[in-house]
């Protein structure tokens, strides 16, 4: 699976990915990332093994070098539980610091949403954002998502130096086919 953008290429990981992927999954910038943290090299590699299985989990890839700078991913979610199409879908993405405010995220992010919403038959997408990761925030709005709620103490990623865990707040954006159709 491929999807081709102006400066990117959306893919599925391949296991030659693994010194990229580290760079940016040894020191994750926020915490809800801090379970994909690799443990080891062999470790890594076993898990970009396992990411290849997943359709919906994709390398963001520099076009003109190759470089992989980050990943989306996400879950389908059933609104009906009889049924076995799902129709929501809550997608998250990841981009290495280096190369975060060059427009990459949005990139990647927009295609991401077009796949889900025109391929996958996506019905509706929702992501959350901790309450301090303001980039994230600034991505959801500029792609048309709107902040459905905030989550205060909603989930804790981290303990505290006494392995007390810490909350952290949590906002809610969402988007609906019709309404990425229409802007």
């Amino acid at each position: 699976m491929e999807i081709v953008t102006e400066r990117l290429i959306l893919r599925t990981f391949e296991e030659s990915d693994v010194s990229d992927v580290y760079e940016y999954l040894k020191e994750p910038t926020v915490h809800c990332f801090y379970d994909m943290k690799p443990d080891s090299m062999e470790a890594l590699k076993e898990e970009i093994r396992n990411r290849k299985s997943d359709e919906f989990y994709l390398a963001i890839v520099l076009k003109d070098t190759g470089k992989v700078i980050g990943e989306l991913f996400g879950g389908v979610e059933s609104t009906d539980p009889t049924q076995e199409d799902t129709d929501t879908f809550s997608p998250c993405w990841m981009l290495h610091p280096d190369y975060q405010g060059k427009g990459y995220a949005y990139e990647a992010v927009h295609a991401y949403f077009d796949w889900l919403f025109y391929e996958k038959n996506v019905r509706r997408l929702y992501a959350f954002t901790e309450d301090y990761n303001r980039s994230s925030q600034k991505l959801c709005e500029r792609l048309g998502m709107r902040k459905e709620g905030e989550f205060l103490e909603f989930v804790s990623f981290i303990k505290d130096e006494n392995g007390n865990p810490v909350y952290e707040n949590t906002w809610q954006y969402a988007i609906l086919k019709k309404e990425w159709e229409s802007k």
